[in-house]
């Protein structure tokens, strides 16, 4: 059974059809919804990790998502924000420590030479992640 949903949101049009399906879900099984921003860090090694978003841009996503979610039936959602170097990694290792038993996350239109090029996230994070994985058109 859900119990902890996760969504993943970059603030893309393809986030926000994974917001929906996920407040959808959380109203419909009564489970908790966190809507997750990773915000890719880089740098490290031998100087400090400098994230890709500013913290207004941040705060900007993760509070446009939360409003979707709001509107679909998941008035409580909490959101995070985490830093990782590599976003799948980030999703997955904060599914892990919190006990998320279903992520939700969109996908972008990459299709033939293009998907083999640049890679998915969703396919990733399904590929690597320790619960059900939706990925929401």
């Amino acid at each position: 059974m859900t119990r902890k949903i996760l969504c993943a949101t970059d603030g893309a049009d393809h986030s926000k059809v994974a917001v929906i399906a996920a407040a959808e879900m959380a109203a419909k099984f009564g489970a908790e919804l966190t809507i997750c921003a990773v915000n890719v860090a880089h740098g490290g090694a031998r100087g400090p990790l400098i994230p890709h978003w500013s913290d207004a841009d941040l705060a900007a996503i993760l509070d446009g998502a939360k409003a979707v979610a709001a509107e679909h039936g998941a008035g409580n959602a909490r959101i995070v924000d985490v830093v990782s170097r590599e976003p799948a990694a980030g999703i997955v290792a904060y599914a892990e420590q919190n006990g998320i038993d279903h992520i939700v996350m969109g996908t972008g239109d990459k299709r033939g030479v293009s998907r083999l090029v640049l890679g998915s996230v969703a396919a990733d994070v399904a590929a690597r992640a320790h619960c059900t994985v939706t990925v929401a058109r």
